[in-house]
């Protein structure tokens, strides 16, 4: 009897054996398969491959700022043009230029390319697109060791006082929206909710993949009925305090941000000992920014300027007395006159402009020590014969 319970005993064991191993493999696949969809849904996984898609991020190679710098500019609706870019790009590959500056805000008060992944931006309503392809352009230039600037132009904004008319310079009674002579309106400078705005597109130009920011119209207006004008976030403030705490506003949020910062001046601002009415002093620019770029277009001169009828038709001498002037405030202000990077002008207004005309602009600037300049020409259209290979 011992015998048989011990034999039954050992029969009932071995059953439990084979009944586990039955339901274990019966079930495994099915949790697997339950598991496995589980974990694999949410990335919805390609029926012809069964592979998860891979989502590439873009990041931006950038290029160190070169020394000398030698730029030209190009406006948001050529560089929308594939074949019209082209022709500049060509002639920097050709050329002694290494850099393009190209707007990415201009006095419409437009962006130029898309934002992206940027709600409090994007919920400007500012953008217009003209250029689609912007990160892959400046890809293509960052290949050619090509430097990308991109240009903002600051408080001449029409499209944001249409949508922000209460930051808006005013007529004097203040009901109005005051325009300039070209019928174009501005964002009083002294509106810090608007720094903000700028700051906002800056950043997101650097993700774009620009290595420098250059900022122009950061200024008051200077033309138009100035006589009946009011601002009204700046009445009570100097406007040279304004612009400088502006200035140093930008410098502090865009400081860690790895994106290299330029200004754009008046030429006047070189010789002038105040503020000109615009708020622009040459000193109050040298801490904030890495260039200072002053607009030294003997045309923009007024007659009699430094005893020349037409200083266009001095284009070194002009030149050579305005950034000569910049140079020694530079020093005095111990500041490097490295930081000094004329634009020139590649255009003529009562007169033509040729090779020998842009290169003795070239020339003065060079003669002072400087070795960094960009060309200026509205039209995008530039002196080859004024350009070394």
């Amino acid at each position: 009897m011992k015998f048989l319970f011990v034999r039954h005993k050992k029969k009932t064991w071995v059953s439990l054996v084979l009944i586990f191993v039955f339901l274990f493999f019966f079930f495994l696949p099915k949790a697997l398969s339950v598991r496995y969809v589980s974990l694999v849904k949410p990335s919805k996984i390609d029926e012809a491959t069964s592979t998860v898609p891979v989502v590439k991020v873009f990041t931006p190679s950038y290029v160190v700022t070169p020394d000398p710098l030698k730029g030209i500019y190009m406006t948001s609706w050529v560089a929308s043009s594939v074949n019209l870019r082209n022709g500049l790009v060509k002639l920097v590959d050709e050329t002694e230029v290494n850099t393009i500056v190209i707007d990415v805000k201009d006095y419409s008060g437009r962006i130029v390319f898309s934002v992206q992944n940027n709600p409090e931006l994007k919920a400007f309503g500012s953008e217009e697109i003209r250029v689609k392809d912007m990160q892959e352009f400046i890809e293509s230039l960052h290949k050619k060791g090509i430097y990308v600037v991109a240009r903002i132009a600051v408080f001449q904004d029409q499209y944001f006082v249409n949508h922000r008319p209460d930051l808006a310079v005013k007529n004097s009674s203040g009901s109005l929206v005051w325009k300039d002579r070209k019928g174009i309106s501005w964002v009083d400078p002294g509106s810090k909710e608007y720094w903000d705005y700028i700051i906002l597109i800056a950043k997101e130009s650097r993700k774009v993949g620009f290595d420098e920011i250059n900022f122009d119209y950061i200024r008051f207006p200077s033309d138009g009925n100035m006589q009946d004008i009011s601002y009204p976030f700046s009445s009570s403030t100097p406007k040279h305090i304004v612009i400088r705490n502006f200035f140093e506003y930008l410098h502090s949020e865009l400081k860690d941000s790895g994106l290299k910062t330029s200004a754009d001046l008046f030429g006047m601002v070189t010789t002038a000992k105040d503020d000109m009415g615009i708020g622009q002093i040459l000193e109050d620019a040298f801490p904030y920014f890495d260039y200072i770029m002053p607009m030294v277009y003997p045309s923009h001169y007024p007659p009699t300027f430094q005893g020349y009828k037409n200083p266009e038709g001095y284009p070194y001498e002009v030149v050579r007395f305005a950034m000569g002037e910049a140079v020694m405030r530079a020093n005095l202000a111990s500041t490097t006159p490295n930081k000094l990077r004329p634009w020139i002008q590649d255009f003529g207004l009562k007169m033509t402009y040729g090779p020998v005309e842009v290169r003795a602009q070239i020339k003065a600037t060079n003669d002072l020590g400087l070795t960094s300049w960009i060309l200026w020409s509205p039209s995008n259209k530039y002196t080859r014969g004024a350009l070394n290979n």
